[in-house]
This record gives C-alpha cells, sequence and structure tokens, in this order.
C-alpha cells in the first residue's frame, strides 16, 4: 500500500467529483451540474497497474469571496496541497480560463508540489480543439479527459502512478533482519495520541497539551522494552496552530491516512467521554478498507463517572453496533495519564498482528470449511447445484481466501459473509479484515 496521496482542485463545478469517482470506480461523491455541492472532503483509494494511491476530493475553490462556505472551503484547499504529493488541477474546456482559474493556477505555482493540469469535459474534437488554450497557464504536464465516459483518464492515471516511488527510508529490522511491526496510533486531535505515546515508553517523546494539534508531525518510535520490539507511530492532529480550531477535522484524517499507510495494526484511540463518533467510524473504515489490522482503545476511561458493572459491556457493544458489519476488533479500556491497561493494548496489538500474517494450512483449511459447507451449502442458481469443491488462502498482505466453485457467479455476499464469519470462528482473525474470492472451479 503506497502512502502516495493524490489532490482533485479546481473551482467550482468542473467536475472535480466526476473525476474522484472514474478514478474509485464508484459513486462515492455526489455529482450534480450545480456549482458548490462538494463542501465536505472526501478520501478515496484507487488502484491503477498495481499501485494503489489515495485520493482527496477537494470543494470548489472560490477566491476572495466572503461567503462562509466558499471561504472554509478555500482554507481546505490550500490545506489539501500542503498535504498531497501530487495536485490534479481540473479545468473546464466549455467555459475556456476563467479568473478563478487563473487565481487557482497562481496558488500551485506557489507550490512546490508537482501539478497534473486536466482539462475535463473534452467529449468531442471540437472541444479537443478549445482545450489548447489551457496550456498558456505554463503547466509542464497537461492531459484533455472526459470524466463521464472515462476518456483520457487512462493516460492520466499512467502519468499519476509514474509519479510514485518507492520510500527510501531504511526500515526498521530486529536481529534478524525481519521487518519491525508498525503500529499507528490514528484517532482525532486531543484523544490523547501523545499521551499514550510518551506513557508507553516512559519518556516525554512527544510534545503534549491541552490544545488539540499539539503535534506537528508524524513521530516514529523505536519501542524495546519487556521483551517486546516494534515501531510506533504517533499522528499529528494539526500542521498550524494558528488553524486548530477551523481545520482539525481536515487535518487529522490526512494523517491518520498516512499513518495507516505506514502501519501494519492501527490503534484507533477514541475518547471515553465523547464515545465514537462518526469521524471515528471513518477513520476506522479507512483502515479495513486498507486491509490495516484495528485495535480500538478507550481512552480517559477514568474519567467515565458512575461506572457500573456493566459499563464496559454496554459500552463495547455500543461501539461494535456502530461497527457493523465488522464487529470483530478488540477493544480496551484504558487510561493513558494513568497508564491503565495500555500495555494490555499493546500485547493485543501484538496478537492482532500475528493474526493478520496467519496462514492457514489448505489441508486444514479444507478439512474444516468443506464440513460447514456441506451441512449449509449455498443456494440454486438457475436450477443448477451450486457446489464448493477447494479453499485455498492466497498468499496477501491481508487475510484471504479463494473458494472454487462450479458457478462462482451465482454466490451472493451473504453467503460469502457465512463463509467469513465461519472462518472466524474456526480461526483468530480477531481484529483483521478477512477477503473472500469466489473462483471458477
Amino acid at each position: 500500500m503506497s502512502g502516495f496521496t493524490v489532490a482533485i482542485v479546481g473551482r467550482p463545478n468542473v467536475g472535480k467529483s466526476t473525476l474522484f469517482n472514474r478514478l474509485l470506480e464508484q459513486r462515492k461523491a455526489i455529482v450534480d451540474d450545480v456549482s458548490g455541492v462538494t463542501r465536505d472532503r472526501q478520501y478515496g483509494i484507487a488502484d491503477w497497474n498495481g499501485k494503489v494511491f489515495n485520493v482527496i476530493d477537494t470543494g470548489g475553490f472560490v477566491s476572495r469571496s466572503e461567503d462562509v462556505f466558499e471561504r472554509e472551503i478555500r482554507k481546505q484547499v490550500h490545506i489539501a496541497v500542503e498535504e498531497a504529493d501530487l495536485i490534479l488541477f481540473i479545468c473546464d474546456t466549455t467555459t475556456g480560463i476563467t479568473a478563478q482559474d487563473t487565481d487557482m493556477a497562481d496558488v500551485l505555482r506557489r507550490s512546490t508540489k508537482p501539478v497534473i493540469l486536466v482539462v475535463n469535459k473534452v467529449d468531442n474534437s471540437e472541444r479537443a480543439l478549445y482545450a489548447t488554450e489551457f496550456y498558456s497557464l505554463g503547466f509542464a504536464h497537461t492531459f484533455q479527459v472526459s470524466s463521464i465516459s472515462g476518456s483520457g483518464t487512462g493516460d492520466l492515471l499512467d502519468e499519476v502512478v509514474a509519479n510514485i516511488t518507492e520510500s527510501s527510508d531504511t526500515e526498521a529490522t530486529d536481529k534478524d533482519g525481519n521487518p519491525l511491526p508498525k503500529f499507528a496510533i490514528i484517532g482525532q486531535p486531543n484523544a490523547g495520541k501523545s499521551t499514550l505515546l510518551n506513557a508507553l515508553i516512559n519518556q516525554e517523546r512527544t510534545i503534549v497539551s491541552d490544545i488539540a494539534g499539539t503535534t506537528r508531525d508524524t513521530i516514529h518510535t523505536h519501542y524495546k522494552l519487556f521483551g517486546k520490539e516494534f515501531v510506533l507511530i504517533d499522528t499529528a492532529g494539526i500542521r498550524k496552530k494558528k488553524n486548530v480550531h477551523e481545520d482539525l477535522e481536515f487535518y487529522s484524517v490526512i494523517r491518520a491516512i498516512k499513518a495507516m499507510d505506514e502501519s501494519d495494526v492501527c490503534m484507533l484511540l477514541i475518547d471515553a467521554k465523547n464515545g465514537l463518533t462518526a469521524q471515528d467510524v471513518s477513520i476506522f473504515s479507512l483502515a479495513t478498507r486498507k486491509g490495516k489490522g484495528v485495535v480500538i482503545l478507550v481512552n480517559k476511561w477514568d474519567l467515565v463517572e458512575s461506572k457500573e458493572t456493566n459499563t464496559a459491556r454496554d459500552y463495547e457493544k455500543d461501539i461494535k453496533e456502530k461497527l457493523e458489519p465488522f464487529t470483530d476488533v478488540p477493544v480496551i479500556f484504558i487510561s493513558a495519564l494513568d497508564k491503565t491497561r495500555i500495555f494490555q493494548g499493546m500485547e493485543k496489538a501484538l496478537e492482532v498482528y500475528e493474526n493478520r500474517n496467519k496462514r492457514i494450512q489448505t489441508s486444514v483449511l479444507n478439512d474444516i470449511m468443506l464440513k460447514e459447507i456441506e451441512r449449509y451449502p449455498p443456494a440454486m442458481s438457475r436450477g443448477y447445484a451450486v457446489k464448493i469443491k477447494f479453499v485455498q488462502q492466497i498468499p496477501t498482505a491481508v487475510p484471504s481466501f479463494a473458494f472454487f466453485s462450479n458457478h462462482p457467479d451465482a454466490v451472493k455476499e451473504p453467503y460469502k459473509n457465512f463463509l467469513e464469519n465461519k472462518i472466524r470462528s474456526h480461526f483468530n482473525f480477531s481484529g483483521v479484515p478477512v477477503r473472500i474470492f469466489m473462483r471458477k472451479k
């Protein structure tokens, strides 16, 4: 999984969200002919020719506007430009170069990030002729595309992935030369991420304060205590303190995304007083889509008042209901400040790491799963019996299983969920997403 991040920017109604959907091959962002539909950022994962990268869809950039929404969007576009590794600058050939396009181009020229100019809505040869006007903006790489039909997007994606290079960072290894497990501490700003890191290593490795967004950059710490060895990644909540109140959410998500890409297991820290919020669920979903192991740490549990016998159990039940359908996730109640159960959280993260790297022998897998399938066979399709004859684990970073069938396309999603649940009931994959594939026998 590459940590490469691409931001899509441009003025309103040029087709940014349509291109975002095209790159992700799904309708995730709302698309409409009315400008200004996209206000909240959208985050997704794109895959082209085996290279995976993050994509951020931003709202329409309007310079010098005093509208409260457009002012906020403008700030977030600047953040996206600063945080991304590559910028896709979208323009509209049907309107030609506008003052807003020129203002956006000026912003991008002041940035040191590589920029690809994408002239959108080039649906015919006449519009292709009009699109040549945009070369005057002075960007070295210019592509003509139609986001709706997909024309030209293949060449654009070839150029995007050409910018993705392997990291030159030296990977931490153990005494045998094996890569160390990497655990990312993720969560919303002021959830206690840096306090947890300092408590684990028993020193002030990062600055801690009650001001959300104190941590500026992602920090890697080599942990080697009590016979355990791994790398801890503390994620930043924000980069500029002057923007603490306005753009916390945007920064925290971008930083969490980058930390996820580097990690094997994500330790999602939530504030016990606030509970699992929609933002936490969004971060959790990103981690699972990236195939990362997840442990949920409910921090500041010491501040929860009127604890009763079943308080923790009910709290955990509420969390898992919000995380459905993926509920096989460890939940640990901790206090980073008091160091309560923090090492239990580390033990659980190491267990999830082992689960993520677990390999089941094919003979054992078939002995167990084929008996389950025989007891509960898949539904018939068009009068034909659907039979699964063989199961094999695929050698991937994320636990994945191929079920070989005479009619693989006839196996519906509910039955795939049944197979996943049976695998989880027989083999411990707690905290790890499991992927099921149907293949032709």
